[in-house]
């Protein structure tokens, strides 16, 4: 079987670091990481991931700016795309809902629960390659 893939898109690496050891540590799953919103739509185009996990405020082309072009794009718009975002107000997060993206996660996430959140937006699409966490964990 192939290895599932996410790629996350974000130009700040601490977050990348953060969400790439959480998703591989709590569901084994293949992460890809593009600094910004360019490299993330080659990388989705050569890579084909099964979902983007993607910033809303980078420079140069924000996350808003990189989903209408994955959307707009034959070979990315069948992605499933997270935004992340800080913006937690409501009528923000339905803004997102409204362009068409699949979920949104709010910042500061929570590492233990990110693969859980990503699961449960998609639908359990993921769920054939999600494995539940223990409940004694680190105390």
């Amino acid at each position: 079987m192939a290895d599932r893939r996410i790629l996350i898109i974000d130009d700040e690496q601490a977050i990348q670091a953060v969400a790439s050891l959480s998703l591989k540590m709590e569901a084994n799953w293949q992460v890809l990481t593009a600094n910004s919103g360019s490299e993330g739509i080659h990388k989705a185009e050569q890579e084909q991931p099964d979902a983007i996990l993607l910033d809303v405020m980078m420079p140069i082309m924000d996350g808003i700016g990189t989903f209408k072009q994955l959307q707009q794009n034959p070979q990315t718009r069948s992605i499933p795309v997270i935004l992340l975002t800080a913006k937690a107000q409501a009528a923000e997060q339905e803004q997102f809902y409204d362009l068409g993206v699949a979920g949104v996660i709010t910042k500061p996430f929570n590492s233990l629960t990110l693969a859980s959140q990503i699961t449960q937006l998609l639908g359990g699409k993921l769920t054939t390659w999600f494995f539940s966490v223990g409940t004694n964990g680190c105390s």
